[in-house]
């Protein structure tokens, strides 16, 4: 016989029930949300501060832009975080923050480019 995932309890009806009643199914569901939330909280965080720097050093107007590395160092840029990537045709990979890119130039330059 099956036991629920939260008390142990034998499982009557269904043979692919996992929950013995809707409380403990929905404990599950609260606290998988709950640690899910966490931990994309925190993600979320750094991809907006990302952003932020970006647009910052991009202003309004501007779609592209080539910068020294050292200014994002030194605003505290995290490269490990990103949304998604591009490879373009001669195989530069493109690193997005929602509507902005940057792409490494060279080991001293990085190209910001906002995409509309």
């Amino acid at each position: 016989m099956k036991k629920c995932k939260i008390c142990s309890k034998p499982i009557i009806g269904r043979s692919d029930k996992i929950f013995c009643s809707l409380r403990c199914k929905n404990y599950y569901h609260t606290n998988l949300r709950r640690v899910t939330n966490l931990a994309v909280k925190d993600i979320d965080i750094i991809l907006h501060r990302n952003r932020s720097i970006l647009l910052e050093i991009m202003g309004k107007r501007k779609t592209q832009i080539k910068i020294e590395r050292m200014v994002l160092d030194k605003k505290k840029f995290n490269y490990k975080y990103h949304t998604h990537l591009h490879t373009n045709s001669k195989g530069k990979i493109y690193y997005y923050v929602y509507d902005f890119a940057w792409m490494e130039f060279s080991d001293d330059e990085v190209l910001i480019v906002r995409k509309r």
